[in-house]
């Protein structure tokens, strides 16, 4: 692996594999991402603060579902992507990992 394949691996990866996704989907993810990252940062000020804990438990609700909402986009695009095409080459183990993917969603 040289030094560009490293440093676009994810620190958490645990697979070689790249998703497929468009930059406009990507971009989305991202822009949703950044949002929510500053929610984190101003709740992290509210507890700074000693803003009122039902304030911050609803700020903090926001978060999870901002979270929850790019975790189905992001499962949607997996399935119509990624899951599809290893389908199609006869990878039939991607149906065990994706069941244990929603599971994991589904504990939330």
């Amino acid at each position: 692996m040289d030094r560009t394949d490293a440093s676009r691996e994810s620190p958490v990866s645990k697979s070689p594999r790249n998703s497929h996704h468009t930059e406009t989907f990507k971009n989305n993810l991202i822009t949703r991402l950044n949002r929510i990252e500053g929610q984190v940062r101003g709740v992290r000020r509210m507890i700074e603060n000693d803003t009122y804990c039902d304030d911050v438990l609803n700020q903090i609700a926001a978060i999870q579902s901002a979270l929850n909402g790019v975790s189905k986009l992001l499962l949607e695009g997996h399935m119509k992507s990624c899951v599809v095409e290893r389908i199609q080459e006869g990878d039939l183990a991607v149906i065990e990992e994706l069941l244990t993917t929603v599971h994991k969603l589904m504990k939330k």
